[in-house]
């Protein structure tokens, strides 16, 4: 018996899915913009094979192979039609954030707009040191630098 025939047979079906069409689903066009559907995928399978012999020259032997996939809507990205740059994409999430990606997207957000305050005051001429800092409800972010270095600390709260 062969245990590679039921494996093949298994994840030849299993490539029949697992495709990028299936991942980046097919645009959606209206007279302003365009809708990009994303998924998320996932697989698994498992293989056996199995042989024995009992009393008396009995013997038998088995094989079996079965996978999944799923496919989860995630995102749909959002074109705006004559829009150029970065305002005209937008990325919607299809699903709720949990708490601990909420806490993590205040706190980035926060991040950034230090990062651009303290870039901003690395320009201003004629200061040795500079510190910023923000707080939220999640959490809060420094920003601190000198003519020599730079330092951003992210805390949660």
């Amino acid at each position: 018996m062969n245990i590679g025939d039921p494996i093949k047979t298994t994840v030849e079906e299993i490539r029949k899915v697992l495709n990028i069409e299936n991942v980046v689903g097919e645009t959606i066009e209206s007279d302003d913009k365009i809708l990009i559907p994303i998924t998320r995928m996932g697989m698994g399978f498992g293989a056996g094979m199995g042989e024995g012999k009992g009393s008396e020259d009995m013997s038998g032997a088995g094989a079996g192979a079965g996978g999944a996939a799923g496919i989860e809507p995630i995102a749909v990205i959002v074109v705006f039609k004559g829009v150029s740059g970065p305002e005209g994409v937008k990325v919607m999430s299809l699903k709720a954030p949990d708490p601990l990606t909420r806490a993590i997207g205040e706190i980035s957000n926060a991040a950034v707009e230090i990062m651009g305050q303290g870039s901003k005051m690395m320009k201003e001429k004629g200061q040795k040191k500079k510190e910023a800092k923000i707080d939220t409800k999640k959490g809060e972010a420094e920003f601190k630098a000198d003519k020599d270095k730079a330092k951003l600390d992210i805390k949660e709260k």
